[in-house]
């Protein structure tokens, strides 16, 4: 077993990426918001400077879209990798995002078909 991870940078393709995926083998897919530590410094950085106290509490919404998955195998990892990057270029690319892959020793709560 295996933990696919994906960091998207472009979140107007989730869409097209989850297909990918889904379309690579992997039945189920958790999507979280997340931000880097640049993007957030950066983000703190303009808010103190542009910030009002009644508008110092909401920052907007700057960020990735955090994909992960529990796959069997890893020519799975593998097809989805081919075709994300057919959908977004070559991941070694800045703002693209990236995907990686570590193995999962054990895992409870995961429903398998036989």
């Amino acid at each position: 077993m295996f933990l696919l991870m994906m960091v998207l940078d472009d979140t107007g393709r989730l869409n097209d990426v989850l297909q990918a995926w889904e379309e690579a083998g992997v039945p189920g897919v958790t999507i979280l918001e997340s931000t880097g530590l640049a993007r957030a410094l950066a983000r703190n950085h303009a808010y103190e400077a542009e910030a009002t106290p009644a508008d110092s509490s909401a920052p907007g919404r700057i960020g990735h879209q955090t994909l992960f998955a529990v796959v069997d195998d890893i020519d799975v990892a593998a097809r989805v990798a081919d075709r994300v990057q057919a959908i977004l270029g070559d991941l070694n690319n800045p703002n693209t995002g990236i995907l990686f892959l570590v193995p999962v020793l054990a895992a409870w709560g995961l429903a398998r078909s036989t």
